[in-house]
């Protein structure tokens, strides 16, 4: 799942730095991605583990890390996909 966010990141998050560089709990938003790209990263994010985010997870927090994202999918993806 980390590769895979990292992945969407690299492609939608219009980072400043090296997706694959990051820790999995470094900001991303003081690393380039804008409230704009989040939304990108959100769309890539649902496409790719086919999943919509509910409206009460559309929170800036949510979206602030790898860490995070994978925090939120674990929530979201079934069990066998969330490895």
């Amino acid at each position: 799942m980390e590769q895979q966010i990292r992945e969407i990141l690299a492609a939608y998050g219009r980072l400043g730095v090296d997706v694959d560089a990051l820790d999995v709990n470094t900001d991303l938003y003081l690393n380039g991605m804008t409230s704009h790209a989040s939304v990108n990263v959100m769309i890539g994010l649902e496409e790719a583990f086919d999943i919509e985010f509910p409206s009460e997870m559309l929170r800036k927090a949510n979206f602030a890390s790898i860490g995070a994202i994978q925090a939120a999918l674990s929530e979201l993806v079934p069990n066998s996909l969330a490895g």
